[in-house]
């Protein structure tokens, strides 16, 4: 997956080993102190040097506007989890920093008394981040950070290709099967799903499970409120491993990897891709035809949108500059930096007043996550941003057995309880 320009540094949660030596709570958030005018922000290395640059430059902005100096620390992905927890157990900064959300990332950080609460802040500030989005950066209570980057995953499909052999959108469950037959019937593969890298596997589950049981049994399933090894994971289960017996997916599709995968679909070949939409801006020049986004249908009813968040924006407890820290946090809060994000493919956590997109299919994106905010409803989640390791590893390794051929729904299923279980 992609992640957040500003914030994007992956990680991977190791609770025991990171936590080792913490103790303590974080400030309230009552006091800001140090002069204000400076402030260390550490990120991960972005993918290319455009977009280095143009966070520079976003940076710059923020310094002339605010007249706060940023000291700017990029740092390799690879080496930015070791250093950001070294760095925070020692006392010894970045003030501001990228992390990942949910309570196996960021959620052990704030037990141990590492991040700033923000939650007095937040309430003066207004930040009108998205309720759902807010849980992410919640815990015990309290408001840690800046949910940055939401991720939705569902189905790309070629219009073109549809229009031709006469196929409706693949909105229901009906028209999706209906075009599936009817794709491959004409020599072509109905879903590009590659899944050599382990990890495609999950936003295959996440996109099938959501619309399979709702936003509110997801949840549950995710909190270890709800058995794993029940019915309505089989079924999703089921969805996917329908497809590999009726032959809709690529042969061996563990052997195919995700650039591959898009291949697939960039040249014509299959008439769908399930993936996120950290994909839009790439398939601005790589696809010669037409695209459409739909979220992945329900068995009956709507679909219900399958969301994540690429990552988050955290304060450290122990800096001592919190008065210019609260102002990089208020920017990057702010409708502006919404809009910058927009022109770069990234959908911020919270509503940008006016905020648009030149490109129709991304603004499609946009629109559709901003009224699932407005109307209350709830998303399914990208499993993995929310999940443990040890979790996230037997749905990735599970998925790989569905898509495979070589393990059943009920396995699986059974599997992932147990997993659920180990993880608590």
């Amino acid at each position: 997956m992609k992640r957040s320009l500003l914030a994007g540094i992956a990680v991977s949660a190791a609770a025991a080993l990171l936590l080792t030596g913490c103790t303590g709570g974080a400030p309230t958030g009552t006091a800001a102190t140090g002069n204000g005018r400076s402030v260390s922000y550490l990120i991960g290395q972005p993918d290319t040097p455009e977009q280095l640059a143009g966070i520079k430059t976003e940076i710059q902005r923020f310094e002339k506007e605010s007249g706060v100096d940023v000291d700017l620390q990029v740092v390799p992905n690879s080496s930015a989890r070791t250093l950001v927890q070294t760095r925070l157990r020692s006392g010894k900064g970045p003030d501001v920093f990228g992390y990942d959300t949910g309570p196996g990332f960021a959620g052990v950080l704030a037990k141990a008394g590492l991040l700033y609460d923000l939650t007095d802040h937040v309430k003066s500030a207004k930040w009108g981040i998205y309720d759902w989005a807010q849980s992410s950066v919640t815990f015990d209570g309290k408001f840690y950070g800046i949910p940055d980057q939401i991720e939705q995953v569902g189905l790309y499909y070629n219009k073109d290709m549809f229009k031709q052999m006469g196929l409706e959108a693949p909105t229901s469950m009906a028209a999706l099967e209906a075009a599936a037959k009817k794709i491959k019937a004409e020599g072509k593969i109905p879903f590009a799903a590659g899944d050599k890298e382990g990890w495609e596997g999950g936003h295959l589950l996440s996109m099938a499970l959501a619309s399979q049981v709702g936003a509110d049994e997801m949840a549950k399933l995710i909190a270890g409120d709800s058995s794993w090894d029940s019915a309505g994971v089989k079924s999703a289960l089921s969805t996917w491993s329908g497809f590999q017996k009726a032959g809709y997916l690529p042969p061996s599709p563990n052997g195919i990897t995700y650039d591959n995968s898009n291949a697939l679909f960039y040249s014509g070949k299959a008439a769908m891709n399930p993936t996120g939409t950290w994909l839009i801006q790439t398939l601005k020049d790589a696809a010669k035809f037409d695209v459409g986004f739909v979220n992945f249908p329900a068995p009956s009813g709507d679909a219900v949108a399958t969301t994540g968040l690429g990552s988050g924006t955290f304060m450290s407890a122990s800096s001592k500059n919190t008065a210019a820290a609260l102002k990089l946090m208020d920017f990057l809060a702010s409708d502006s930096h919404g809009q910058w994000e927009l022109e770069r493919y990234l959908i911020p956590a919270f509503a940008v007043d006016g905020g648009t997109s030149d490109d129709a299919l991304f603004q499609q994106v946009v629109d559709d996550t901003a009224s699932y905010a407005k109307s209350g409803q709830g998303t399914g989640a990208n499993i993995d941003v929310s999940a443990t390791d040890v979790f996230n590893k037997a749905m990735w390794d599970g998925m790989q057995g569905i898509v495979g051929g070589t393990k059943t729904p009920d396995q699986i299923a059974a599997s992932l309880q147990a997993a659920a279980e180990k993880s608590k």
